[in-house]
């Protein structure tokens, strides 16, 4: 028959006539302490009980001690702090024994033992759900176990360390720039100085992501920074990119970053650009594989091949950032909506997809139709210049346009080239165009901006010499019209 509740008590022999089933004489023999396991039934049997020696209950301590010891050492606490946050949550050890009994009470009503593998396949999904939902305060909700973080405790008094998330905050900036006796900070400390990091910025790391404080500089931080240093990412670069994700420093070289990288490179990443691809977005190491194949199912089914997202993966690795069905589904939408083909737009602009569609996308769009623009001319423009939407309008567009309006080009220029926009307005456009003005020639708005320097200087003076020789052509022609017939 099913059971239908579980409960566990913890009782002293004395107390055993009072238990509820009659226990004989014989089972008195067994250790003082026994753990009790009792199992609702429905049917003609109201109750069972099985009891468990409290020799066996004490080794499912300590197995619950080992996993949540290696558990925490995997979110990168050091084998100390692992250690004494294990001492102080005999309560939350408790917990994790009577979960054990009630994920396989089954089990114990034969009397069958849990084996370690089965011990650990119970408790790290529950604690890795507990991680999820506490994240950066998980210590506190285990040393203060059932009380959560913040509360005050029923019985006692309650440290003001452990009563808020800022609190949790705190200590561990305090344990960064804490000096010992020989006045040195500690050594994953100067190790991060010697990087090149300040004081300062690892306090601001601190504060957004506190266990970063606890990591082992010899099993996490130094690993880590070398690999990094060996994927060829400059020396000076790395304090960016510990700043950006410095959960990097938590995760397992071998267990995580190499195989997330090799399934990545197995998706199209360019191996040889790892250190670009850190650079720009070092988060995209942590992420999970699910996470990163909704992306790329994404970009399948909007028509880029294999190859592209691979290009994509390399050059814009923040698109697996974006969520598909809140942000990169509906902008696809929006574009498809002016025309635009979408496979063409994520290859040569992904950022564009990163971008609010009321924010961004839409009040570009109207600022070119109020200025005359059809639907279809605003669809080329994006089509051929993505990163047009990319630009402020109070800083970029509207500036532009409002001196392109100076200049003697037609409307329809700036749809055959907005690439336009994209050009600095003081440093190239207004001197170039000014150069155009003075040699009193014309040229179309893609030879006066994309040209470099010296092509655009030839493409002047060939234009010039043009304009002269039919200048002067068209003089001759006009003097020997005014000459006399010869009789």
């Amino acid at each position: 028959m099913r059971a239908s509740s579980t409960s566990f008590h913890f009782l002293e022999s004395t107390s055993l006539s009072r238990g509820p089933v009659d226990i004989s004489r014989s089972q008195l023999s067994i250790p003082r302490k026994l753990f009790f396991c009792r199992a609702k039934f429905d049917g003609s049997f109201s109750s069972r009980v099985r009891v468990v020696p409290a020799t066996l209950v004490a080794a499912e301590k300590e197995e619950a001690k080992a996993v949540l010891n290696l558990f925490l050492k995997k979110q990168g606490l050091s084998n100390a702090v692992a250690a004494r946050t294990i001492n102080k949550s005999d309560i939350f050890i408790d917990h994790l024994v009577s979960r054990l009994h009630s994920v396989h009470k089954s089990r114990y009503l034969v009397g069958r033992e849990l084996t370690t593998l089965e011990i650990r396949d119970a408790l790290i999904p529950y604690l890795e759900s507990l991680r999820e939902e506490h994240g950066s305060i998980l210590v506190d909700l285990l040393e203060n176990f059932p009380n959560p973080p913040g509360k005050e405790k029923p019985i006692g008094h309650v440290s003001p360390s452990h009563l808020t998330p800022e609190s949790k905050k705190q200590r561990a900036v305090s344990r960064v720039s804490e000096t010992g006796p020989a006045g040195q900070l500690p050594p994953h400390i100067l190790y991060l100085i010697d990087l090149g990091m300040d004081l300062e910025q690892i306090k601001g790391i601190t504060r957004k992501f506190p266990a970063f404080a606890y990591y082992s500089l010899e099993r996490k931080i130094k690993p880590v920074v070398e690999f990094l240093l060996d994927l060829g990412i400059p020396k000076s670069d790395l304090p960016t990119v510990l700043t950006k994700r410095p959960q990097l420093c938590g995760i397992s070289l071998s267990e995580n970053l190499i195989p997330t990288m090799t399934f990545l490179e197995n998706l199209g990443v360019d191996k040889r650009q790892w250190a670009k691809v850190i650079y720009r977005f070092p988060a995209l190491l942590t992420y999970s594989r699910q996470k990163v194949e909704v992306t790329v199912d994404f970009l399948s089914e909007m028509g880029l091949s294999a190859e592209s997202i691979g290009k994509i993966l390399t050059r814009y690795p923040n698109i697996v950032s974006y969520n598909v069905d809140d942000k990169l589904r509906p902008t696809a939408e929006y574009f498809r909506s002016l025309g635009v083909d979408i496979a063409i737009l994520l290859h040569r602009c992904p950022q564009t997809f990163g971008l609010s569609i009321e924010a961004n996308l839409k009040p570009v769009t109207e600022f070119f139709l109020e200025r005359g623009y059809s639907i279809e001319d605003i669809g080329t423009m994006i089509s051929r210049y993505g990163a047009l939407y990319t630009f402020s309008l109070a800083e970029n567009v509207i500036p532009k346009w409002e001196f392109f309006l100076t200049m003697d080009y037609p409307k329809q220029e700036l749809v055959k080239f907005p690439q336009y926009f994209g050009y600095s307005l003081e440093a190239r456009i207004k001197p170039r165009y000014a150069l155009v003005k003075e040699a009193g020639v014309k040229l179309l708005l893609n030879q006066v901006l994309s040209l470099s320097y010296h092509n655009f200087d030839k493409a002047l003076k060939t234009k010039m010499k043009k304009m002269h020789s039919y200048r002067a052509s068209s003089d001759t022609n006009s003097c020997q019209d005014l000459q006399p017939g010869i009789e």
